[in-house]
């Protein structure tokens, strides 16, 4: 599982006192384990939005101390901006980035708006995925009228917001939280100068579309000859040639021919549906969440598509430049490549890469950078800009920089050496279940994805990609067997004078056992699965291989005896004998798994050699 991490981007009423909004961003930084990304002031605005990212506990934290610090220093009822605004701290939105769900971010933004309405007054209203009310999903429909309105607004029932009192605060106004996907800033680069030509293909990829025309159409849709119009008896529709002669006629058309619906979409373009003679006829474009314009770059010599992706998990990076390059190609233009403004979540340019990957007929279970590199190439991220993984990607997988997995090869043998207890035999049996799936994830993507093994692909890459997965998991158990030992240590060097210090030493050393014992656990349950995966490769894979396969699981099988050996030293010691009889029960168990399913390999092997 990967790190936790959430992107915080709270709107501060502040655009112009350098002062104001260096001692709001102080309280961000104060916070452990916060990394603040960005701050970007708008003095006409008199508005500044920063950006920070951190665990949920830091992220919590951090923003609550920011609003409160906004909301003393910040007086509204003086506030002037050209911004839309409604409070100190207008808008503060949650985007969860790596290894938290939605409904998990949804919870903590809940949380923290009960926290900033009871301990700080200031009335909360939730937005977008953290809405109690559908009403309130959409952050203009909450804040119209501003700040101004506010007052009149809290004399009706309908205003009273989520959390904080039910009354008018003066000074700090009201703030909007809410959780939101993250939106990805994406750009893609043609080959002309000529903005029309960009805008054209990003009407047809925005989700509001466009303006529906007749007449040479093709292949630029804005040199059609005249736009449509709704007319009394005449209701024509935007995707085809069908004219209804009532608008429920083309809407329900619309609804069974085109799958879309028609009111939805006029709305999205300010149209009243109760007004609709004399307006144009509008055409959807290809993909929701994304909003896009065309723009001509000075600087990169060439126009773009500028492009607003509102939700990555619908429409993804890969989804708009596949259909960017073919309507580039009916148009005569080619695509020169793409550049993502700011942060990519991994997820997101994970996805893209396993989807270009998937269509060379490759294999996705090799190492996580080397996906993130094919995502990178095949989007063309290079193309008018530099693109660094490593600074550009949030919540990248990584480790400390004083990680034994950072360490060389040498350096880590010689260490393992040394009269220090760790890293030892725990760690050392997770490096042996790594190796082990390693191995089985090499063998099959060597024998994957070559002539005459289409029969077999799904299987070698299915495996290939469990593989990885137990790869990742026993990396990290290198360092997390040492970090276990450690923590019982650090329990053993308590202070144990009165009683209580011996209770409280004598508690924490049996949690840390517990932990040092589950640790070593999950490295033989995963060093067991990579025997598994290697009998698959036995099977399957290129029979020139077949001693790779061989060593894999043979030292997987260290990986799990290794394990076992370090849940039942451990054992000893702890006093919760329920706790043990099952652990003794559970290794039991998986050893004979691990022997039965060696054996099954090794006579696979021998067969073959």
């Amino acid at each position: 599982m990967h790190e936790q991490l959430i992107e915080c981007v709270p709107n501060f009423s502040e655009g112009r006192n350098p002062e104001i909004i260096k001692q709001i961003t102080d309280e961000i930084e104060k916070v452990d384990g916060i990394k603040l990304l960005d701050v970007d002031p708008g003095y006409d605005m008199n508005r500044t939005v920063v950006t920070f990212i951190g665990s949920p506990k830091s992220v919590k934290e951090a923003a609550f101390q920011s609003i409160k610090k906004a909301s003393e220093l910040i007086d509204m009822s003086t506030h002037q901006g050209s911004h839309p605004r409604m409070g100190a701290t207008d808008v503060c939105p949650f985007v969860p980035v790596s290894g938290i769900t939605i409904e998990e971010t949804i919870t903590l933004s809940k949380e923290i708006a009960e926290r900033v309405g009871n301990e700080l007054g200031i009335p909360i209203y939730l937005y977008e995925k953290s809405a109690q009310r559908p009403e309130r999903e959409n952050l203009a429909v909450v804040r119209a009228g501003e700040y101004e309105a506010l007052a009149e607004k809290f004399k009706k029932p309908e205003w009273e917001p989520d959390f904080g009192p039910f009354q008018f605060n003066a000074r700090s106004g009201a703030t909007v939280i809410g959780v939101r996907e993250f939106l990805i800033a994406y750009n893609i680069s043609l080959n002309t100068r000529e903005k029309l030509h960009a805008t054209d293909i990003a009407f047809e990829l925005r989700e509001k579309g466009r303006s529906a025309r007749s007449g040479n159409t093709f292949p630029f849709y804005y040199m059609g000859t005249s736009i449509l119009k709704y007319n009394e008896n005449h209701y024509p529709c935007g995707s085809c040639d069908f004219v209804a002669t009532t608008f429920e006629e083309v809407a329900e058309h619309c609804r069974k021919e085109h799958d879309y619906s028609l009111t939805d979409l006029l709305i999205l373009n300010g149209i009243d549906i109760n007004k609709l003679i004399g307006q144009s006829v509008k055409k959807p474009g290809l993909f929701t969440h994304c909003k896009a314009i065309g723009w001509m770059v000075p600087n990169y010599d060439r126009v773009q598509i500028s492009i607003n992706l509102t939700d990555y998990n619908v429409t993804s990076m890969h989804h708009v430049i596949a259909a960017t390059r073919k309507m580039a190609t009916e148009r005569g233009l080619i695509v020169t490549g793409s550049e993502i403004v700011g942060m990519v979540p991994y997820p997101a340019l994970l996805e893209v890469g396993k989807y270009y990957l998937a269509k060379q007929g490759r294999s996705a279970g090799i190492p996580i950078r080397d996906i993130l590199q094919t995502a990178v190439q095949s989007l063309g991220l290079t193309d008018v800009a530099s693109f660094n993984i490593e600074e550009r990607v949030l919540g990248l997988p990584s480790n400390l920089d004083d990680a034994l997995v950072e360490m060389k090869l040498t350096d880590f043998v010689d260490e393992v050496s040394r009269e220090s207890p760790a890293p030892g035999g725990g760690s050392i049996a997770a490096l042996a279940g790594a190796l082990g799936a390693s191995l089985s994830s090499m063998v099959s993507n060597l024998s994957a994805n070559k002539r005459g093994t289409e029969s077999i692909d799904g299987l070698l890459n299915t495996s290939a990609e469990k593989a990885q997965a137990v790869k990742n998991f026993l990396v990290k158990a290198i360092d997390a067997d040492t970090d276990a030992f450690n923590a019982y240590m650090d329990a053993r060097r308590l202070p144990q004078k009165t009683d209580e210090q011996k209770a409280v030493r004598f508690e924490a050393m049996q949690n840390g056992l517990k932990k040092a014992v589950a640790v070593p656990y999950n490295t033989a349950v995963e060093s067991n699965k990579a025997i598994e995966i290697s009998k698959m490769v036995a099977e399957l894979g290129n029979p020139n291989s077949i001693t790779d396969v061989g060593v894999g699981a043979q030292i997987a099988y260290t990986g799990v005896i290794g394990g076992i050996y370090n849940v039942l030293i451990n054992l000893k010691d702890i006093e919760d004998e329920e706790f043990n009889s099952k652990m003794r029960k559970d290794c039991d168990e998986l050893k004979l798994k691990a022997n039965r399913m060696l054996r099954d390999v090794i006579e696979i092997v021998d067969e073959k050699l």
